[in-house]
């Protein structure tokens, strides 16, 4: 099959594309710079200049494509939430997303997959919350909700997902890069109190979602990407500092956090505990269910 994917440089992206590739499909991405695309992804693969979110959508990019991915998406926890910055989250989103959909029509595309994440729904809440469950009250939830609504707009004759994405977890990429050299060092801790829950996914387990709904014809709706077993971020700290082997002493305080980070502390201090129902109705398999086999894997290969 031939599928075009938006976002394939990034963290999940790239894995992505190699995980298809060894499936037999045929890549095709989207890119704002094509020289580059090639370098990380292969010089065989087909790349169309698109300088998303302000540029028109390349059509010709279209051209056999079956399926689409759409993984593209400023950096959320890049920078500290200034106006600007909300802004651009909002259009690499929105507006790139409404440009892709608009391109669909009339495409010949068969399956649209397309990435939120579970900052739609609300947060500190005691229960594990569904797809059913409503929008937060919150800057993610209205990004994610304002999102959801240019996929869905998407033709009638397509197959539709939307992967609400949870935390994920990788050496190479997202919140781990940036805390596994600290608990090497053994300078690892909870985050605040440490009660607030954390709904995370192993990148390689999202890379199978991603590939299993390409073809299985029971993946459409909403989909929360996240593992059957959520943990408090103490829970989380400790599976980590046993993945490192080193102790985890050194807490964050919460204080501090919003110092530095400003209203995007929220993703850190805030609590979600989400549930996969539908992927479980689907009878999807996960490679790691639990934190413990994830944290292993990822901290010792």
């Amino acid at each position: 099959m031939k599928i075009l994917i938006t976002g394939a440089t990034g963290f999940v992206g790239t894995r992505l594309v190699k995980k298809l590739e060894s499936l037999g499909h045929r890549i095709v991405v989207t890119t704002r710079n094509p020289q580059s695309a090639k370098k990380n992804l292969g010089q065989h693969i087909d790349t169309y200049e698109w300088n998303a979110p302000h540029g028109d959508f390349p059509i010709e990019s279209l051209s056999g494509v079956e399926a689409v991915i759409n993984l593209m998406g400023e950096n959320i926890a890049a920078k500290r939430w200034s106006d600007a910055q909300k802004l651009k989250l909002r259009e690499s989103r929105i507006v790139s997303t409404e440009k892709l959909v608009s391109a669909l029509h009339n495409s010949g595309v068969k399956v649209f997959l397309s990435t939120s994440a579970i900052g739609f729904y609300p947060t500190n809440l005691p229960q594990k919350l569904t797809e059913q469950d409503v929008v937060g009250d919150s800057f993610l939830a209205a990004l994610c909700e304002d999102w959801e609504r240019k996929a869905a707009e998407a033709p009638d004759t397509i197959r539709k997902l939307i992967v609400r994405v949870g935390v994920v977890l990788g050496a190479e990429g997202g919140a781990l890069s940036k805390l596994l050299p600290l608990f090497k060092l053994g300078l690892g801790g909870p985050v605040g109190d440490g009660k607030q829950m954390m709904s995370w996914i192993h990148v390689d387990d999202l890379v199978e979602i991603f590939c299993e709904a390409i073809s299985n014809q029971n993946f459409q709706g909403i989909a929360n990407a996240v593992a059957p077993n959520t943990v408090s971020n103490k829970e989380f700290t400790k599976a980590l500092a046993r993945g490192v082997r080193r102790p985890a002493l050194f807490p964050a305080p919460a204080v501090a956090l919003k110092l530095a980070m400003g209203e995007l502390s929220t993703i850190v201090l805030d609590s979600q505990n989400i549930d996969c129902s539908s992927l479980k109705q689907w009878n999807f398999t996960f490679k790691y269910p639990t934190i413990d086999k994830a944290m292993n894997q990822i901290c010792r290969g």
